[in-house]
């Protein structure tokens, strides 16, 4: 049963990390592709790396599960941080004057 759950969160991660790429490439300009960058980016990264800490507890041992919780600390850093970067990033994008994207009237 466990293997079903970390195969099931690893393939939904791999969807948002594909929707997130595939985000990266279509959207027009820097501010649009920096909201795929950092959502689809760190549920992607939560959905893995909790799989890995599931994966690890299959053999249940107290050092496995240290190091299982070491990794959900990694899941909180990611979620704490991502988005914060992302905001850093386009607050240096609009203080470096960077015009958003809009459509051309024909």
């Amino acid at each position: 049963m466990l293997d079903i759950i970390v195969i099931f969160l690893l393939i939904s991660g791999l969807i948002f990390f594909t929707g997130g790429a595939v985000g990266i490439l279509r959207l027009p300009d820097f501010y649009t592709r920096l909201h795929p960058a950092g959502k689809m980016d760190t549920l992607g990264s939560l959905l893995m790396v909790l799989a890995v800490a599931l994966f690890n507890l299959h053999d249940f041992t107290w050092n496995q599960l240290i190091t299982s919780l070491k990794i959900m600390l990694i899941v909180l850093f990611v979620f704490v941080l991502s988005p914060t970067a992302t905001h850093a990033i386009v607050d240096a994008g609009v203080r470096a004057g960077l015009k958003p994207w809009t459509k051309e009237k024909k």
